[in-house]
């Protein structure tokens, strides 16, 4: 008898973290927006995308 193995999947973590370049509001609060990254899926607060584009040296002006 065989025993069948299931599917591999690619590990997240062997991918390039996700920049998430596309995000769509989703919710809004008194105190927070979150939005969804639409190449990913990860749902975060909009501040937390403002922080990683500081972290990388990038402001929000230079985009147009």
């Amino acid at each position: 008898m065989t025993t069948s193995q299931p599917p591999q999947v690619p590990s997240k973590t062997s991918r390039e973290p996700c920049k998430h370049p596309r995000v769509e509001i989703v919710s809004r609060d008194e105190d927070a927006e979150y939005v969804e990254c639409k190449e990913c899926g990860d749902v975060f607060e909009s501040s937390e995308l403002k922080d990683m584009e500081m972290e990388e040296g990038k402001t929000p002006d230079d985009e147009v």
